[in-house]
């Protein structure tokens, strides 16, 4: 039984590389680092079947150095420590450090990570990571100070079907039959920029057919997967990246954008609780006091989706997100919180005034609690000046306003009470 399309395909050399030609197109800094016969540590980020074992692969074979690969799935503290121990007794003097490949390096728990930096400091072997995930957060900073950083892309409509066309075309065992390639949008949509899953999407269409002549269309491919191509991995890196691109276009006020990001995550399979309780933090966080109505849009939209359930929930949560992005924005309140954090922070527990403390027994008020406090209703207007901060910090301002119309309201109002401290 011959090996999957997606193997016999694997690349030997850099000359039948497909892709990332800002890390290995001629004069690119993998490409130097491989023609000069010495590389040093480093991880390779990128999507699933853009190349990064590939690549390693590729690496290992025109350097002519010994190459080991551990899962990180499946290998633990002995078995890495297992391998350190093979390549330095079987190094050279002078040679070219054996190399490490680690597949799925997010997957290292801590200790095995902690136990690959002697190696990887003293040489003993060259790391080479691949991950999906944001090494940022995955990987230990000691780990990734020693390792360069490499960002591989999605393959592009271009880098896709030359690969088509080639494992049509080249293969051992396609080029023996007459496929042809009439329509690739479909198999294109579902690959997501992964060859691996374009060449596995190929090979189950071109077996499903026995007849003389495979002709690949865009209803045929359809047919025979039966899922959708445009689900993501909702712990995966899309995920955030997904959400992140939706909360920045309502922050930008871009509805054309919020609706579209939205929809990247309903078609997505995202969970539309979690859509709307990030809806109700942005009303929060990015409109606030300028438009109040925003922050109870979002719960009734949250507690829309709850009640009524999907696909109709779509449909509030669209109508916020037009909302939140159409909405004159601040962040005077958010800002104002976090610095009232920090001062806390930096000032401690400081006594309550005497005046603002709580007076229910007469021993209290004997000491001078609630002595003096002005009650606001009382006065014209509800106001009267008074001390409401601590005595080392009653000059202090935490809330300044950002002038939205609706904003602009409260803060004239604040000039009425406070005159000189509210201006600005």
């Amino acid at each position: 039984m011959p090996e999957p399309l997606a193997e016999r395909m694997r690349p030997r050399d850099l000359g039948d590389y497909i892709g990332q030609q800002h890390l290995v197109g001629e004069g690119a800094v993998l490409r130097r680092m491989i023609e000069s016969g010495r590389i040093s540590s480093f991880i390779l980020w990128g999507p699933p079947g853009v190349g990064k074992t590939t690549l390693a692969q590729i690496i290992a074979h025109k350097l002519e150095t010994p190459f080991y690969t551990l899962s990180a799935v499946t290998s633990g503290v002995k078995d890495v420590r297992d391998v350190i121990e093979k390549a330095s007794k079987g190094r050279f003097f002078n040679a070219a450090s054996p190399i490490l490949f680690i597949d799925e390096i997010h997957r290292f728990s801590k200790s095995q990570q902690d136990s690959l930096l002697g190696a990887v400091e003293k040489g003993v072997v060259t790391l080479i990571g691949a991950t999906t995930e944001n090494p940022s957060f995955e990987v230990i900073r000691p780990l990734l100070s020693r390792c360069q950083l490499y960002v591989l892309k999605p393959l592009e409509k271009d880098d896709l079907l030359q690969l088509l066309h080639r494992a049509v075309e080249k293969d051992v065992v396609l080029s023996k039959r007459n496929i042809r390639l009439e329509q690739t949008g479909a198999i294109l949509r579902y690959s997501g920029g992964d060859a691996r899953k374009l060449l596995n999407i190929l090979e189950l269409v071109v077996e499903a057919d026995d007849a003389d002549e495979v002709v690949v269309t865009d209803a045929m491919v359809e047919d025979r997967l039966q899922q959708n191509p445009l689900a993501y991995d909702k712990d995966g890196e899309m995920h955030y990246d997904i959400i992140s691109a939706f909360i920045k276009s309502i922050r930008g006020s871009d509805p054309d954008a919020a609706l579209y990001w939205m929809a990247r995550m309903i078609e997505g399979g995202e969970d539309p609780q979690f859509i709307a309780r990030r809806m109700v933090i942005s009303a929060a966080e990015d409109i606030g006091l300028a438009n109040p109505n925003a922050l109870l849009l979002a719960n009734a939209a949250f507690d829309a989706v709850m009640k009524i359930g999907w696909p109709e929930g779509r449909i509030p949560l669209a109508e916020t997100a037009v909302y939140l992005a159409t909405s004159p924005k601040s962040n005077s309140a958010y800002l104002g919180i976090d610095s009232a954090l920090a001062l806390v922070r930096q000032t401690g527990n400081l006594p309550v005034p005497l005046h603002l403390r709580n007076a229910p027994t007469k021993l209290m008020k004997d000491l001078g609690y609630s002595d003096g406090y002005k009650y606001a209703h009382d006065y014209p207007g509800h106001f009267v000046v008074q001390q409401f901060m601590p005595d080392l910090l009653q000059n202090s301002r935490l809330w300044h306003a950002q002038h939205s119309t609706a904003e602009e309201k409260l803060y004239q109002n604040m000039i009425r009470c406070w005159g000189e401290r509210f201006k600005e």
